[in-house]
């Protein structure tokens, strides 16, 4: 797979390796099709080691990047690192204050962002997921960016287990969106196709992200660490309390340890 990669341009790998967690996303929604109703338990547990994913995921493919390609320059090696991931987790915070969305199993009551239409619930929860696609996407991108700017610390193999681990964690996040849509009596088809575009926004976050690491080479360190911080943020503010809210703390904690040590198994072997 790896070969594969290294014979396209950075964009298409970028491209490439977001639709692939488009495709886990649109996997996970498509289970709409065959049950109305999500064992908890089991979404609960899918969310944790999600969870657990996103975690190994920043520190492994981008934070520890960053620092080592900090360490060439002139600042000390953590200014980037730390100034990036706030810079990242501040961005989400404030998007997440601005647009309308509601979080899958909230009650309409608690739709956050400015305005919410509390009358559009199908709305707000398709948005809710979308918005917390932006981060991964810029994840993936930066990380392919950082190979083309041919930086010793990025690896083409690292940047491909991002793209698997993100799109792993993906698949729960189609289900949180298809299924509680279907509950409110949308039809399978329609739960399905706004759940799996949910996804869309990663190839179009990571374009960008690509785009600005290789016109823009010395931001690297700070682009890393602002993916990091951004994904960081959806973990604490949205997964860990989805994962836990319905009394499978045990649970889900324990399928945030397997999927942080999953990920970091296939970061350190394969990246």
């Amino acid at each position: 797979m790896v070969e594969f990669f290294s014979t396209l341009s950075p964009f298409m790998q970028a491209l490439i390796g977001t639709l692939f967690t488009w495709g886990m996303t649109a996997l996970g929604a498509a289970l709409v099709f065959t049950t109305r109703t999500m064992n908890q338990k089991l979404m609960d547990g899918m969310l944790g080691f999600a969870g657990g994913v996103m975690i190994a995921a920043s520190f492994w493919s981008l934070l520890s990047p960053a620092i080592d390609m900090a360490e060439e320059s002139a600042l000390p090696a953590w200014v980037p690192a730390a100034i990036g991931f706030m810079l990242g987790s501040v961005f989400l915070w404030g998007v997440d204050k601005v647009i309308p969305h509601l979080h899958p199993n909230a009650n309409i009551e608690e739709a956050e962002g400015f305005h919410p239409d509390r009358r559009r619930r199908s709305t707000l929860l398709i948005l809710a997921i979308t918005l917390h696609n932006i981060p991964e996407g810029l994840a993936i991108g930066v990380a392919f960016g950082a190979v083309a700017a041919g930086f010793p610390s990025a690896s083409l193999a690292a940047a491909v287990t991002l793209a698997i681990g993100i799109g792993i964690q993906n698949f729960p996040e189609g289900t949180a969106v298809s299924m509680p849509l279907r509950r409110e009596g949308m039809s399978r088809r329609r739960s399905f196709m706004y759940g799996q575009f949910s996804g869309m926004v990663e190839p179009i976050s990571a374009i960008i992200g690509v785009l600005a690491v290789t016109l823009i080479e010395p931001i690297l360190p700070f682009a890393l660490s602002f993916a990091a911080g951004a994904m960081i943020f959806v973990v604490a503010e949205e997964v860990i309390p989805g994962s836990q809210e319905n009394g499978n703390k045990d649970l889900a904690s324990m399928c945030l340890m397997i999927g942080f040590t999953v990920m970091m198994v296939l970061d350190v072997a394969l990246g």
